[in-house]
């Protein structure tokens, strides 16, 4: 197996068959996934006010459940992927 060191070097994969070869062969390094978790510290955390359509809440209360999460975690996790999305084309 030939360990993958840094996020840069996981290609780009034209469908998922190309992506599961890829994995035959290769793996994460268990430092970068050990440098990747983030750790929650009550300290980094702000509390905001955000105001939401009910209809919208409720469809994401609905997600939620039907995922067994916490709505509010799951949205922090959206948020935190949409970040990254937006992060990586900059």
């Amino acid at each position: 197996m030939t360990p993958i060191t840094r996020w840069s070097d996981i290609p780009e994969f034209a469908d998922e068959a190309q992506e599961a070869r890829f994995w035959e062969n290769h793996e994460l390094d268990g430092q970068l996934m050990a440098s990747s978790v983030h750790e929650a510290d009550s300290r980094e955390s702000t509390t905001i006010t955000l105001r939401f359509d009910p209809r919208m809440l409720s469809r994401i209360k609905r997600i939620a459940r039907s995922r067994f999460l916490n709505y509010q975690s799951m949205m922090k996790q959206w948020l935190a992927e949409r970040l990254e999305d937006e992060m990586r084309k900059q």
